[in-house]
């Protein structure tokens, strides 16, 4: 990572958000804003690199879309970018804001990105604080593009620099208004491909140390067929080779037993799970277009003991 770059998996993710917020409909995940977060030379060059790239995600459909090159990237979108992001955005949303009702009054957006939750629902800055932790890097970016559109961050919200491969400063949260003993939800989207188990691990112990019963986490995880796993078109093994080339590579998968004990050694009991099938169900049935749940990928709910 650069200083004050981006990373490319939190830039391909807005990208994807906006997207399908501008063009695609029924939204699974309606984020307006996050076109606004990318620069127009950067919009311009992911999607000149997707389209250009066709051969890699499926050298048949490259030929014969090789002369529409909306086409492209809409299938390039649909298929291998969006579906992820969108979906676990979805669920995460749904929990967090009955999470709210029933007395949740911290947000904790671990792996934070671009993330733009506080600004969608600036209705709940007097009543949930709201912290988003991600390396410094992505902070620096984030907080520049944020100047760029003029958006005034509400006074709710806090940037916390963190790198999640090193030990968690839990101390630091507190230092910047984090209160413990609070109930406390947190999301960590996007993070766990990337993180080895020890380091999951030792995350979701240092988090849920100093919260209360109640306080619960939602995130996804790749389970244990990700690295023999094609999915359509080749996509999950297309999504690895990404990762890698992009300097993000993905670091392990999970079998269920795995993940429950992982997490019970946290305190956290596994309140929801969904697998892939289940995620088809619940945010791409019915639909009419290549938008369909990614193989292997899975989320869970889990509420501490």
């Amino acid at each position: 990572m650069k200083h004050g770059k981006a990373s490319i998996t939190s830039l391909v993710s807005a990208f994807s958000r906006a997207y399908h917020s501008q063009y695609d409909v029924p939204c699974i995940f309606n984020d307006s804003l996050a076109k606004e977060l990318i620069s127009p030379q950067e919009h311009s060059e992911i999607r000149n690199n997707m389209i250009q790239g066709m051969s890699f995600f499926d050298a048949g459909k490259a030929s014969n879309m090789k002369d529409d090159p909306d086409a492209i990237l809409k299938w390039i979108v649909h298929v291998q970018l969006a579906p992820t992001p969108l979906a676990r955005a979805a669920y995460c949303e749904q929990v967090l804001l009955q999470e709210v009702t029933l007395g949740a009054t911290q947000y904790v957006i671990l792996g934070a990105g671009l993330d733009t939750f506080a600004f969608r629902h600036r209705e709940l800055s007097s009543t949930l604080r709201i912290f988003e932790l991600d390396i410094p890097a992505t902070q620096e970016s984030k907080q520049s593009r944020l100047a760029q559109a003029n958006w005034n961050v509400p006074g709710n919200l806090t940037f916390i620099p963190m790198d999640f491969t090193l030990p968690l400063s839990v101390q630091a949260m507190i230092n910047a208004g984090f209160r413990d003993h609070h109930k406390t939800f947190f999301s960590l989207l996007g993070v766990s491909y990337y993180l080895t188990k020890e380091d999951l691990s030792n995350l979701l112990r240092r988090i849920f140390a100093v919260v209360p019963s109640g306080s619960s986490i939602v995130f996804d995880y790749p389970d244990e067929h990700l690295f023999e796993e094609k999915g359509i078109s080749n996509r999950v093994q297309n999504m690895i080779h990404m990762a890698a080339v992009g300097g993000e590579p993905i670091q392990t998968c999970y079998t269920y037993a795995e993940m429950e004990e992982l997490l019970a050694k946290a305190g956290l009991l596994i309140y929801e799970h969904l697998s892939p099938v289940d995620i088809q169900e619940k945010f791409f049935s019915n639909r009419t277009d290549d938008l369909s749940a990614f193989e292997s990928v899975h989320y869970i709910h889990a509420v501490k003991l």
